[in-house]
């Protein structure tokens, strides 16, 4: 009798870590691409983008928990304007010689139900780590109908002074926030 108990207990626990399991979605590079608004004088925004993105994203929408962690190419930033792009990539501002990876790491996700609404981590820009909050806008899932996969996608949005990492070129004129948006697509593994 203590046999089946055992393993009726065995299969609950085997069921039960099934439905809480994780899953694990792969940043698609080609629909996600982090941009920015920066301040120009007082004058106008510059609005920037990173054009070469990859990293995971793991969801236990179920369990309210989840990672993210992402690498965005320092290089592929681009304003649209190729004497800018360069100005921007040399050791004034980005020094993507020297930095070649943004990153973005999760500490914690909030969840509001089972949608995550808030991301906790740490920005490492310009070779300095800060924490900074991702407010997440919007948020869903769909069985992608080219991919047949689930898909989920997201838009997000942070805050930050550029001066805190280090980036402190024409500061003033120029103010140091920055507006960070990021649009973001991933498929399940």
């Amino acid at each position: 009798m203590k046999l089946k108990h055992l393993i009726v207990a065995m299969l609950a626990t085997a069921t039960a870590t099934a439905a809480f399991a994780a899953d694990t979605y792969k940043i698609d590079p080609t629909h996600t691409f982090p941009s920015f608004e920066a301040d120009h004088m007082g004058i106008s925004i510059l609005r920037g983008k990173f054009t070469k993105t990859e990293g995971s994203v793991t969801l236990d929408r179920a369990g309210k928990t989840g990672s993210i962690d992402i690498k965005i190419d320092a290089d592929s930033l681009d304003f649209g304007n190729e004497k800018l792009n360069k100005h921007a990539k040399n050791a004034d501002m980005f020094d993507v010689a020297k930095f070649k990876d943004v990153t973005y790491t999760s500490k914690s996700i909030t969840f509001k139900g089972d949608v995550p609404v808030s991301v906790d981590g740490t920005l490492t820009l310009h070779g300095i780590s800060k924490p900074v909050t991702l407010t997440i806008n919007k948020f869903k899932c769909i069985i992608h109908p080219m991919h047949k996969k689930e898909v989920c996608g997201a838009d997000a949005s942070a805050e930050f002074k550029r001066t805190d990492f280090g980036i402190s070129y024409a500061v003033p004129p120029f103010a140091p926030e920055v507006k960070l948006m990021i649009q973001v697509e991933a498929v399940k593994n």
